[in-house]
Formats: structure tokens, sequence, C-alpha cells
């Protein structure tokens, strides 16, 4: 990895801010539904995420006091700074549930304009806002407006209220660079873009030259994210888009070290023994050892271990015997078994 150069020490000197608030380096880990919940986000702060994100969480099931909500809300001190990541598609809803969220200690209100799956976007949320810009517009404007509002109440700075979205719809309707102005213009302090339309769902390359258009023509701060899986590709995107903040997504999924060799690079320390390399053995057996902890600590042990299973198969992937772990775990439900299990195979498959 190279952050050396003369665009990256630039860039290290300019302070890692999205509107009022400050950040120690610019590598975030992304929100993903039903993923990044309370026990993987300890996970990647404390090997150094800057800021991390909830689960997407919507605000009409925030409006109408879904059960299911206040967990996706909850989050614990040593996650902080988290931003919590909001979708809908009514301007009104999302203002409501700005002000509901106003006295809450997230430091920053996502929206969420690039999820591509079905249920979202047939509801007119998600990526399905990239074809209605007027409306994203109103959405960023009447929140800002709502959480401005609130502060000034409260004798607060306001939160800054950011953007994620994609490249476009499709490739016949690629508008970030016209969709992230309307934001800005909207009142947005930030505005991430993933580099694949929602047509391409997460297939394909994602194209990077898009995020640096947009960077190019905004003045506020633009999140890249696609394709970021080591600390040089972190360092490559920086470098070639001019991004502020780099937010990684799958990268981190199994490999909560993605953040560590991050965050020891900005700091222009030596590479540690995870990262591209690869976490030891003895390390993945202790990442999951913690993350089945905390989830079976927060969730119980039945659903912990059930919700565990995917993760566990990310952990393993690339070791010797890990179709067999991943076959055995999707039939546990036993912490103890899973752990029992992971120390013979992982052990038993060295390095």
């Amino acid at each position: 990895m190279d952050f050396q150069g003369e665009a990256m020490q630039d860039m290290k000197k300019r302070m890692c801010r999205i509107g009022n608030v400050e950040l120690g380096h610019p590598f975030l880990l992304a929100p993903l539904a039903g993923i990044t919940d309370s026990a993987f986000r300890q996970l990647c702060r404390e090997q150094g995420a800057a800021m991390v994100y909830s689960e997407m969480v919507s605000a009409k099931g925030l409006y109408y006091r879904d059960k299911n909500t206040d967990e996706l809300l909850a989050f614990r001190q040593t996650e902080k700074p988290i931003a919590y990541q909001l979708f809908g598609s009514e301007p009104e809803i999302m203002a409501w549930a700005a002000e509901a969220l106003s006295s809450r200690e997230n430091c920053i209100l996502d929206i969420n304009m690039g999820c591509p799956v079905p249920k979202v976007v047939k509801n007119g949320e998600g990526a399905a806002l990239m074809r209605q810009p007027k409306l994203a517009a109103e959405i960023v404007a009447s929140m800002a407006a709502a959480e401005a509002a609130a502060a000034e109440r409260a004798g607060r700075l306001p939160k800054p209220v950011t953007v994620k979205c994609r490249m476009g719809w499709d490739k016949d309707s690629c508008n970030a660079v016209e969709f992230a102005l309307r934001m800005q213009e909207a009142g947005a302090s930030a505005v991430a873009v993933h580099g694949r339309t929602r047509e391409q769902y997460y297939e394909g390359k994602a194209d990077w030259e898009v995020i640096a258009r947009v960077k190019e023509a905004l003045d506020i701060p633009v999140i890249g994210s696609g394709d970021v899986f080591s600390g040089a590709d972190a360092a490559r995107m920086l470098r070639e888009t001019g991004c502020d903040f780099v937010m990684a997504a799958r990268g981190a999924l199994g490999n909560p070290w993605i953040f560590r060799e991050f965050s020891e690079a900005w700091r222009r320390e030596a590479h540690s023994p995870a990262g591209e390399a690869g976490a030891t053995a003895g390390e993945r057996l202790e990442m999951i050892r913690r993350h089945i902890d905390f989830v079976v600590k927060e969730k119980g042990e039945n659903r912990g271990i059930r919700e565990m299973r995917k993760h566990v198969g990310w952990y393993v992937k690339g070791i010797h015997g890990a179709a067999e772990i991943r076959r055995r775990v999707n039939a546990m439900t036993r912490a103890e078994d899973v752990l029992n299990l992971l120390e013979e195979m992982i052990r038993s498959g060295g390095e």
C-alpha cells in the first residue's frame, strides 16, 4: 500500500470531516442489512473503523412503532461514532423520523438511496429514488430542516444528513453526478457513491470513474464504495478517485481486520499479520469466539447461532475444509458445538 504519494499526503493533512463530525481517518464500515448489527459493529470499531452505520431502518417502521425497529437502532457506547441509516420515500415521514431520533446519540443521519432489492425499490425507496431526483431532494431538505430545528431547540449542533446512492438505475441512466449535485443543493453534508447501477446489484466490476466524476463536481465530501477488499484497494480508490472517504462493505465480511490494515497504513505503521496477508488461524478462531459471544448476549443462543452461520462461512473462506465447516455449522444451534468444531478444524488445517 502507498499512502505516501503527494495526493495522499494532501488528503491526510485535511481534516476527516462530514459536516461537524470529525473522524480519525477515512475508512468506514458500510451499512449492510442483516449483517452490521451491534456485534459486528463492535468488532469493526475495535479493529479501527472510523465510523460504523446501523442496519437499514425503515422510517415507516419507526413511525408505526414496528417492534423490530428499536433493536435496529440500539447500539453500545463502544460503537460510537455511529450513523443511523434510514430508508423511505415520503418526505414528511422522513422528516418525522429525523425529529423522532433527535435525542439519540448517533452522529449522522444517512438516507439509503441505493438499496437494489425488489421489496425496497417496488415501494419507490432505496435505489428507486435515483429515478426521482426531485423527490429525493425533497426528502433530504425535509430531514435536514427537521434535524436543524431539533438541534436548535436542544442547543446543540445539527447532525449532518448524508445520502448513499448508486451510479444510476441502469446502464442507460447513469445519473450519479446530476443526482449528487441535487442532494448537495438540498442540504446533504456528504454523498456516498457505490460504483454500480441498481440493475447490476453486486455483479460485475464497480466503476470508480463515476466516483471521481462525482467528487470533481461536488463541494461536500464524497464517500467511495465498491470492490474494496484490501488496504491496497482503499489506497487506490483514494488515489484514483480523489474521494474523501472509503466505505468497506463485502470486503469486511469475515474480515474485520481490514480496518486494522487501513488505519495502520493511515498512521504509517507497519503491516499487521492480518489484512492482505490474511488473519492467522488463531486470530480467526478468537474473532469468531468473540463474535459469537457478542451475538448470543444480544440475541440469545438459538437466534444468535442461526445468524452467525453466514458469518462463520465468511470467516473460514479460503481455509482447508471450509465447505465441510459450513455444512456442519449450518446444522448447529449451540455455541459450544460451533466453537468445538471450529477449533478442531481450523487448528488441524494449520495457518
